[in-house]
């Protein structure tokens, strides 16, 4: 074989060594920031569905306060009827 083939096989295996090889690299790169992100946005659902909870929860104890809030009203109009 002439030496100018044997030069560009090698110069092509070279390359496309040389491009796997940075590929493999960036993929893992591409695959942890990938990683990275996806805990960064489950600890905001996480905090967001807390914070939804703590609401729901509030939401539910506002009839109970409500009516906590009539008895009183009712107590002081009996009082001040009975000052009268």
């Amino acid at each position: 074989m002439d030496s100018s083939i044997i030069v560009s096989i090698v110069s092509a295996a070279a390359t496309i060594s040389g491009v796997i090889i940075s590929t493999k690299a960036s993929n893992r790169e591409i695959q942890h920031k990938l990683e990275t992100h996806q805990a960064v946005i489950d600890t905001k659902i996480d905090n967001l569905a807390v914070a939804v909870n703590k609401h729901n929860h509030f939401a539910e104890r506002m009839p109970v306060v409500e009516e906590q809030i009539k008895v009183i009203n009712h107590r002081l109009e009996d009082l001040e009827r009975r000052d009268k």
